[in-house]
């Protein structure tokens, strides 16, 4: 039987990965309430995340 292989996209951030989060969330500088509000405005793409994290500082 063949298996299905997990599709992971490079630019969007799967939210269920603890280390991907966290990765991301201390190359950013953020803490976790500033991260979680950047994540409820722009969604789970990385670049929007980035983008959004500099408007922050």
């Amino acid at each position: 039987m063949n298996r299905q292989k997990p599709v992971d996209f490079r630019n969007s951030l799967n939210l269920a990965n603890k280390v991907g989060v966290k990765i991301l969330r201390r190359r950013l500088k953020l803490s976790d309430e500033q991260f979680r509000s950047v994540v409820h405005k722009s969604g789970s793409s990385i670049s929007a995340i980035a983008k959004e994290a500099a408007s922050l500082k």
